[in-house]
């Protein structure tokens, strides 16, 4: 690989992070909130933002959208038209470039990841039926349990966020027991679960690649049944390419790029198409300048 053309990629990667970062502070710009250990209850809540981000993290302008959808469902009483069809927007929008570009704790595996430690792959056999836990999670623990299941108050609490999302846990439970000595008296058993579910999820993302992403976040699921006709595109001009392979050794995602480039796992984080050495790989939306050369070209 020449020179220039690591030049070029690298400067492609640091793009991308510095989205990730903007969309991170962004998304969790009260920074008094981290100082006094509180939350934020400012108009904006009310707005649901397109990523994984804590309602409770101190730091939070907006609403997680799986935990609006969640306690909408479970309140019984009225259905998620807002929730749903914000969702839905963002979908058809962006697809999963939402993961790959603006989520915080999506930022979070993949600077885990640079950590120098060996690099691991989950087998084949293993790697893709694990893939649907997370449209599971999504069915069970996000949509079913929250309509349909009884409770003596009426209403369900938030299970996914309460037994099992390490994006909460990290961005709204550990600040908040580290500026409250009180709340840290009252952890108990679930935190105490909570941090574990973290710490592997943590310890796992050094070594495999954004390993929540590709199994257990119900708000990828929800953006992957998007993937395939989104606005947002990735596009491999086959007349390029040269089939080297690069590109699917760059993926995070093990995706197939060659042959299947726009497929539910595909994050749009871009790493395929800074490692392609003909420029064969871009992306965007339809009338982007790629496609007006296309059109040029034509």
């Amino acid at each position: 690989m020449s020179r220039m053309h690591r030049h070029r990629m690298r400067g492609k990667l640091s793009r991308q992070r510095v989205i990730q970062l903007i969309a991170a502070a962004l998304f969790n710009g009260y920074a008094a909130g981290f100082r006094k250990g509180k939350i934020f209850t400012g108009g904006s809540k009310a707005v649901c933002v397109p990523v994984l981000n804590c309602y409770s993290c101190p730091g939070a302008l907006g609403a997680c959208p799986i935990g609006a959808l969640q306690t909408t469902l479970g309140a019984k009483h009225h259905f998620p038209f807002y929730v749903l069809g914000l969702l839905t927007l963002f979908g058809v929008v962006l697809g999963r470039a939402v993961c790959g570009l603006l989520c915080p704790f999506g930022l979070i595996q993949d600077l885990l990841h640079k950590v120098p430690v060996p690099k691991r792959t989950v087998p084949r056999r293993l790697d893709r039926p694990a893939r649907y836990l997370k449209y599971g999670i999504l069915a069970v623990l996000v949509i079913l349990l929250p309509a349909f299941l009884v409770t003596d108050t009426g209403i369900v609490p938030p299970l996914f966020c309460q037994y099992l999302c390490p994006a909460g846990t990290l961005g709204g439970g550990v600040p908040l027991l580290l500026a409250d000595p009180a709340l840290r008296k009252l952890a108990g058993a679930l935190f105490r679960w909570k941090a574990l579910v973290l710490a592997v999820i943590l310890l796992a993302s050094t070594t495999i690649h954004r390993p929540f992403c590709k199994y257990l976040c119900p708000l990828g699921a929800f953006y992957a049944l998007f993937n395939r006709f989104s606005f947002f595109q990735m596009r491999l001009d086959n007349d390029r390419c040269v089939h080297c392979g690069a590109c699917e050794a760059a993926c995070p995602m093990q995706v197939e790029v060659t042959g299947d480039i726009n497929g539910p796992e595909c994050i749009r984080c871009g790493k395929c198409r800074s490692v392609c050495p003909t420029g064969a790989v871009s992306s965007g939306f339809p009338h982007g300048p790629r496609s007006a050369e296309k059109r040029k070209r034509a």
